[in-house]
């Protein structure tokens, strides 16, 4: 077997994917660890068990992310080289999405935006909101931070005990706006407010601060399909929030499968494309 292996190495979780040179995935995994070299590591060990691969059987290994840079010695003996994470991150949405052009949104522990156009890939910009808002805001004012309780606490929230929404204020829509539109993350925090409601609203304010970025990405081109990646599209509540976002705005949001391990995948497909 003749195999590239695409790996994301994040601040403690490390995602990995393998592909034969000729295209098909051999599979895909993720590991998290107190560290970058433990946990890239550890996915690589794990991955070749899982998958019953031989050191003999991975012809190259590219790496990405930002605990790339402490892989520069390369992994075993293993041909392996670095390629630049806003590629990977556009090659891998286009790639998941089956789009051969759109606005890629890595929603990691930080969000980056790109513009993916083929191989061309054009960095847009970010924000610091992301995974690490969401767990450490939630943690903070709810005692919940891995998203599997957060995502147990949202399913119970109510959002009108959080946010200020336009028919709180208004007896007619405004626009296209309809009663339901948010017109003030957390301005309408009620005393009674319990600590699912709390993470809902921070779910929606993230989500909805994100997908506003998109929009705006969107506005001065002909490019209006925007692709979301990274660990925050295991939310249930993103689905929700970027549909209505889609309804209020001329653009077309896409949660592609597996998109958590998009950054991966375009590490690894950079150089299968490049064979």
């Amino acid at each position: 077997m003749d195999v590239v292996l695409g790996i994301d190495v994040g601040g403690s979780t490390t995602k990995i994917v393998g592909y034969e040179t000729r295209g098909r995935r051999v599979g895909m995994l993720q590991v998290e660890a107190t560290d970058q070299l433990t946990s890239a590591y550890g996915a690589f060990g794990k991955f070749m068990s899982e998958y019953k691969l031989r050191m003999a059987d991975i012809r190259q290994i590219v790496l990405t992310g930002v605990g790339a840079a402490y892989l520069n010695d390369g992994m075993y003996d293993i041909p392996t080289r670095r390629v630049n994470e806003f590629l990977a991150i556009g090659l891998g949405g286009l790639a998941l999405a089956e789009l051969d052009r759109a606005v890629i949104v890595s929603m990691g522990t930080g969000t980056a935006l790109v513009r993916a156009e083929g191989r061309t890939i054009t960095h847009l910009g970010g924000s610091g909101v992301g995974g690490g808002t969401l767990s450490n805001l939630c943690g903070r004012f709810a005692g919940a931070s891995n998203f599997e309780t957060i995502t147990e606490l949202a399913a119970q929230g109510d959002l009108s005990r959080v946010d200020l929404m336009l028919g709180d204020i208004s007896k007619e829509n405004i626009g296209s706006m309809p009663p339901h539109t948010t017109v003030s993350n957390f301005g309408n925090l009620k005393d009674t407010a319990v600590n699912a409601d709390v993470v809902l609203g921070i779910i929606n304010m993230i989500f909805e601060s994100i997908g506003m970025m998109a929009v705006f990405a969107t506005m001065n081109g002909s490019v209006k399909d925007v692709v979301l990646t990274g660990s925050l599209t295991v939310i249930p509540q993103a689905k929700y929030v970027f549909d209505t976002l889609q309804t209020l705005h001329p653009v077309r949001f896409h949660i592609p499968r597996d998109a958590i391990y998009a950054t991966a995948v375009g590490a690894a497909l950079s150089e299968i494309k490049n064979s």
